[in-house]
């Protein structure tokens, strides 16, 4: 992966009110888990950011993008480690967690993230929608994880033959209509097709430019802007190969 170089800062937007200490305590106990398993709720458990792994924890937006470009190289060279799965850290698990990488991407069975880039337990925090489409619950979501628990990296992941893609194109080409909700997937695609291609073609550039305005709008967000102007956050695009199991930036 060319993950050696920086995300490119968007410009800075002013946040609004930071949430008080005592809120965002509150939010990181409900929605990371207070309870300890066969122990009912505990009391002074282990605040997110403490949960142990038995790996050093990527504090910035580079160490966080070398280590899922290693991990991918695992992966793609069938050497996978499997990493933080053994009973200790899942114990750990139990009253915190404190991920590393946000990978929002595509709901296709051939590409999950924890997979693609040989992670384990409490190492990533996924999020994943068809096409990689937002919405209020995927913003929301996404927002969680960098406001919440501090992760420095977001990794928008398209790949090849993306079925949604390819519907949308479809579905633009030939006036069609797709079935139930699946219509609101294509429609929200449908701005990033690239008209200038035919066939295949235009399939495979509309991938590469559907990532690429759903990072724009990630960082755009001025919540997530805000740390991007200061290093703290990287949102970046990428796209993994289905054919050679590597996944590669995209700038």
């Amino acid at each position: 992966m060319n993950f050696d170089r920086r995300a490119g800062h968007e410009p800075a937007t002013p946040a609004p009110a930071r949430t008080s200490p005592a809120r965002r305590a509150l939010l990181r106990t409900g929605l990371t888990g207070a309870a300890v398993l066969g122990t009912g709720v505990a009391l002074g458990a282990t605040p997110a950011s403490a949960a142990a792994r038995r790996r050093p924890r990527p504090s910035t937006p580079e160490e966080a993008l070398r280590e899922l470009a290693v991990g991918n190289r695992r992966w793609r060279t069938f050497r996978e480690q499997h990493p933080d799965e053994t009973p200790d850290v899942r114990q750990s698990l139990t009253s915190g967690q404190h991920p590393f990488a946000l990978v929002l991407g595509c709901i296709d069975s051939r590409v999950p993230p924890e997979l693609v880039f040989d992670q384990g337990l409490g190492d990533l925090m996924t999020v994943r929608s068809a096409g990689e489409v937002l919405d209020e619950a995927v913003l929301g979501s996404v927002a969680y994880g960098v406001l919440e628990l501090d992760i420095p990296l977001v990794l928008v992941l398209g790949h090849q033959s993306c079925g949604a893609v390819k519907a949308a194109v479809q579905a633009d080409q030939n006036g069609g209509h797709l079935p139930a909700h699946i219509q609101y997937i294509a429609d929200q695609i449908a701005p990033n097709i690239d008209r200038t291609k035919e066939g295949d073609a235009r399939v495979d550039a509309t991938i590469d430019a559907n990532v690429r305005a759903v990072r724009s709008r990630l960082a755009g967000e001025p919540d997530l802007a805000a740390k991007v102007a200061t290093g703290d956050l990287a949102v970046v695009g990428a796209r993994y190969e289905l054919t050679t199991q590597r996944v590669h930036r995209l700038t």
